[in-house]
């Protein structure tokens, strides 16, 4: 007797190996069933998130045209009508429709990486016609965007940052259920308010903010929300950023997670006070602006904090010290890219229920990495930089390894280390480590991850995998390797440089 799962059982399964794409690839080639559900999952977000480094330039290239020539098939006669007699010529991998309809699938998208999608497939195709080849990437670019707001029935996550001037952007109403919004507060004021009709329950909005004023339809948009948790400012404009703050202060009370870029000397800071309910705090500054501006924030107390990041430029000790004393109990999450050595003796006392940490340590500041190990004894995973950076040398990964085999806690279960130069660990420097791991009581899986920074690591030295390998068929060990993590977005940094 055959056993078939049930239809809901099924989906819950495959649902758990959306990140998986190359197991949900060998799910389309079990049946029609799990083909059915496996495309859905997989064209749901049309950006292949695999990919992260410009080295892959090619496979962006070939990724890209194969997505576009599968959405070419599913144009509607009438665009593909239009693209031809302006001789637009698209081929296509099959003559007939295609066996689904992609694009109905779609849940989140961007502009931005649609058009790029146009310009990569296109950008060694003459423009055989009236057009330039500007305007050409745009139209057909446009003709798909039309695509995607007809057949979207529900769209859950938009990013529509600047884009070329010809672009109209069509009423959508599949984004009734949009809960995700990145955006530019330059955008026509058309947008905003088709989106402020269509969608009053967004929960996350992320705005870049430009020079001008902000349009009273934007702030129709926010002063509407119902349920908006967390919020993303990019503060580079002073005067559009000081118009949009009140509205946002009135929606302080439901926002959980609060996002805060800024490269603006002149821009006070005291508005975050108005948010009581923050959970996770990401306070970023760049370009060289007064850091001095973050001390209006060292005695606002935050009773529900748990995470707290804060890359690039780094306020004074004192300041963050005066922070952590307020705030620093209920913290969980602990993340600044600097080097403190008043801050590297305080963490145990000023954050005890640590779960996360990620803090440089230099070379000479083993000790202070012991001590947060011993002390911190809820601390499950920590984030460590090792090697020669630009500037300064940093922790021996070798050391790390002895230091966190030996000394930390029975809750730790992730190391990520990210080399800035090649690799030094030995094959017994290696075993070693493994060997300790397996003996600590009560035993407990490591996560070991190695984030790659254009030198070699780990995996790069056929003799540390043979090792590695070992020890994760004997259960003591899962590694894997992940690009550079950096905190910007690709269509940010777009809408910023061009």
């Amino acid at each position: 007797m055959t056993f078939q799962i049930p239809i809901d059982c099924l989906n819950e399964i495959i649902e758990y190996l959306e990140e998986d794409r190359h197991t949900l690839y060998s799910c389309l080639l079990v049946n029609r069933l799990w083909c059915e559900i496996s495309v859905r999952i997989l064209w749901r977000n049309i950006v292949y998130k695999d990919i992260q480094s410009f080295e892959h330039d090619k496979l962006f290239e070939l990724v890209d045209s194969s997505i576009l020539n599968t959405l070419f098939t599913c144009l509607p006669n009438e665009s593909k009508g239009l693209l031809y007699q302006i001789e637009i010529f698209i081929s296509t991998p099959i003559s007939k429709r295609p066996l689904f309809n992609y694009a109905t699938f779609c849940k989140a998208l961007s502009i931005f990486k649609i058009k790029r999608m146009v310009d990569n497939v296109f950008k060694f195709e003459p423009s055989i016609n009236s057009l330039n080849i500007k305007d050409r990437n745009c139209l057909v670019t446009n003709e798909l965007i039309k695509m995607f707001a007809n057949q979207i029935f529900s769209l859950k996550k938009l990013s529509y940052y600047h884009y070329p001037i010809n672009f109209s952007f069509p009423y959508f109403p599949g984004m009734r259920d949009l809960s995700e919004l990145h955006c530019c507060s330059c955008l026509p004021s058309k947008f905003f308010h088709q989106l402020s009709q269509l969608c009053q329950n967004l929960q996350s909005i992320s705005i870049s903010f430009c020079d001008g004023d902000i349009s009273n339809e934007l702030k129709e948009l926010i002063s509407l929300q119902n349920n908006l948790q967390t919020l993303t400012l990019k503060l580079v404009a002073e005067k559009s950023s000081r118009d949009i703050i009140p509205i946002l202060e009135k929606r302080s009370n439901t926002i959980t997670k609060l996002h805060l870029y800024s490269n603006n000397d002149n821009l006070s800071y005291s508005f975050v006070s108005s948010f009581t309910n923050l959970q996770e705090f990401i306070f970023s500054l760049m370009g060289g602006i007064n850091i001095e501006n973050f001390n209006i924030l060292r005695y606002v107390n935050f009773s529900k904090l748990q995470t707290l990041k804060i890359p690039y430029q780094c306020p004074n000790p004192e300041d963050i010290m005066k922070f952590l004393e307020n705030n620093g109990k209920n913290l969980k999450k602990f993340y600044i890219e600097e080097n403190y050595k008043e801050l590297h003796l305080s963490i145990p006392i000023l954050c005890p229920n640590l779960k996360s940490l990620f803090l440089l340590f230099y070379k000479n500041d083993l000790d202070s990495l012991k001590t947060i190990l011993i002390n911190c004894q809820y601390l499950e995973s920590l984030k460590i930089w090792c090697g020669k950076g630009y500037s300064n040398e940093y922790l021996p990964e070798k050391e790390v390894l002895e230091i966190v085999a030996n000394h930390s806690s029975n809750n730790f279960c992730e190391l990520k280390i990210h080399n800035l130069s090649n690799s030094e660990v030995s094959v017994d420097d290696l075993e070693s480590f493994f060997l300790s791991w397996r003996n600590r009581i009560p035993k407990k899986l490591l996560s070991l991850i190695t984030i790659k920074d254009n030198c070699k690591c780990l995996d790069d030295y056929e003799e540390n995998m043979e090792i590695i390998e070992k020890y994760e068929n004997l259960g003591i060990v899962r590694f894997r390797t992940i690009s550079y993590e950096g905190d910007e977005r690709e269509e940010e940094v777009s809408y910023y440089y061009n």
